[in-house]
């Protein structure tokens, strides 16, 4: 039990359907979209849980459809002073960043240590910053060595440096959002866990 109510046939308690606790209504009374665990409408979930279910949709609904989309950058390998037009999107399983060009590329997510985005404008206390790039550094499998990739937004078709902003933007709030995605990848953890146990829950 998870709150300090006394239940009994007049006081029912009720599942979170995330994390699979106990509840008495008052705890366990916002109805929260679960896409994650196949439920179709919104479904009960303490307040906790509720919270990381909203940044959680918010996560993929918005910054996650961008980087899928992906977009064109000229893309800059270590030291290297050649730049090779690239697009570069998230895959659909998210676990990998594809570029292809001439050449083809997919870094895994997890093998990314840094990332910094490049602006160009005033300071960012002033609010008139623009993303124009950015700056990866991750591990090639096989080697403890950090590789570096520099991505800088096309100038020459208004299109397609709005995408390249838009990209960029999105690669900001994930990075800074990146404390929320670890507890949302630790509670998704869980879900499987108790996704069985409880079906049978689903109309208390």
């Amino acid at each position: 039990m998870q709150c300090d109510t006394k239940f009994d046939f007049i006081t029912r308690k009720h599942h979170c359907r995330r994390c699979g606790k106990c509840f008495c209504d008052k705890c366990c009374s916002k109805k929260v979209p679960l896409p994650r665990m196949c439920f179709v409408d919104p479904v009960r979930q303490c307040a906790e849980c509720a919270l990381i279910s909203q940044k959680e949709t918010e996560f993929y609904d918005k910054q996650l459809k961008v980087l899928m989309n992906g977009a064109t950058f000229f893309v800059t390998l270590g030291t290297s002073d050649k730049s090779e037009l690239m697009v570069c999107r998230l895959s659909n399983n998210q676990r990998y960043l594809v570029l292809d060009g001439d050449s083809h590329y997919e870094i895994e997510i997890v093998q990314i240590s840094t990332v910094q985005i490049l602006t160009e404008g005033f300071t960012p206390g002033g609010g008139n910053t623009r993303a124009i790039g950015m700056i990866l550094q991750y591990k090639v499998p096989g080697s403890e060595e950090l590789t570096q990739m520099k991505f800088t937004a096309s100038e020459d078709f208004s299109s397609n440096k709005k995408l390249s902003a838009s990209w960029l933007a999105a690669m900001h709030k994930v990075s800074k959002g990146s404390k929320i995605y670890r507890r949302i990848k630790k509670v998704v953890a869980v879900e499987h866990a108790v996704l069985g146990a409880f079906s049978f829950l689903l109309f208390f």
